[in-house]
């Protein structure tokens, strides 16, 4: 497969999976803000923050508000992380490798970007924020369907697995980091109704709130920052996504006979979720063993990139 194949699908499904995380921050965001009302402009500038553009949007708009930040992460073209930016992105990818998907899978896709550009169009109501956050999240599933029902299991689909696993990955870390630095307004108030509320809102924002219940029951800090680490049953955990992330590199090294750095990079990686506890991440730092994870992702990204020659 080409280099510049290999890196349109690639990247395809991290945009793909960057929309559908963006739609689920803004969705935890507005949740959170409507608990807190008095402090709502904090709880958007956390969004913002774990987003990755906080300093663009100030620099845009001056002030915080829900609305603003809502439509920069919802609808702005010249933000590369907003949900219109990211299906964009996919759909440019896709149409760039559509011999190598199948007829589904490119006209799931094709129609994500067209019904959320019309929804996009223009500034999203609060009232309608509920129902557009949940089209996107709808859009890619029905992306993500038709990808696993016809493709086959080969290095097309490897390297689409791999992007989806780098990004989601990097999203439920930054969610984490920023919940237990930026979102808790006090440390008096740690394992305080207001916390665990908070706490919960996380766990809607990765679609865990059930999964966690069924398996913990009450709500905790250690015991949510533990499941969406090393928990390897849930699909948007750190375990979850490099158990799935070494399987397809490993498939991919086999696949083109040659070593791969980025394989090894991986394995190392995932080694920690089998060896590491949730005490010895708290004996560290949880928001310091996030920073290491989330440049170790990137780093890794950027290995798999190299690897495969996605530019040459």
């Amino acid at each position: 497969m080409l280099g510049r194949t290999a890196g349109g699908l690639f990247w395809m499904f991290r945009y793909l999976e960057r929309a559908e995380n963006t739609a689920r921050l803004i969705d935890a965001g507005h949740r959170i803000a409507l608990t807190r009302a008095s402090a709502a402009e904090d709880e958007w500038r956390s969004i913002a923050a774990t987003a990755g553009v906080l300093d663009a949007f100030i620099a845009m708009h001056g002030e915080m508000s829900g609305s603003g930040v809502t439509d920069y992460l919802l609808a702005e073209p010249s933000n590369p992380s907003s949900v219109y930016a990211s299906i964009k992105a996919a759909r440019d990818n896709a149409r760039l490798v559509r011999t190598a998907l199948t007829r589904e899978v490119w006209e799931a896709m094709n129609e994500a970007y067209l019904l959320l550009k019309d929804a996009l169009a223009e500034p999203t109501l609060r009232s309608d924020l509920p129902e557009t956050l949940s089209l996107v999240r709808h859009l890619a599933a029905q992306v993500r369907g038709a990808f696993y029902g016809t493709m086959l299991r080969n290095d097309i689909y490897s390297f689409c697995q791999a992007g989806a696993m780098i990004e989601r990955a990097d999203n439920t870390a930054r969610i984490l980091d920023v919940k237990y630095y930026v979102l808790l307004p006090s440390p008096a108030l740690v394992g305080s109704r207001a916390d665990n509320v908070q706490w919960d809102m996380i766990l809607r924002a990765v679609s865990a709130q059930r999964s966690y219940r069924w398996l913990n029951g009450d709500v905790s800090s250690f015991g949510i920052a533990e499941f969406l680490i090393f928990d390897c049953r849930m699909p948007r955990s750190l375990a979850f996504c490099y158990d799935d992330l070494v399987t397809n590199l490993r498939r991919l090294e086999n696949e083109y006979a040659i070593p791969a750095p980025s394989t090894a990079l991986a394995v190392e990686a995932d080694r920690q979720f089998n060896t590491e506890t949730m005490e010895a991440v708290f004996s560290e730092g949880l928001h310091e063993f996030l920073v290491r994870f989330i440049a170790e992702n990137g780093a890794l990204a950027s290995a798999i990139e190299n690897d495969y020659r996605f530019y040459e």
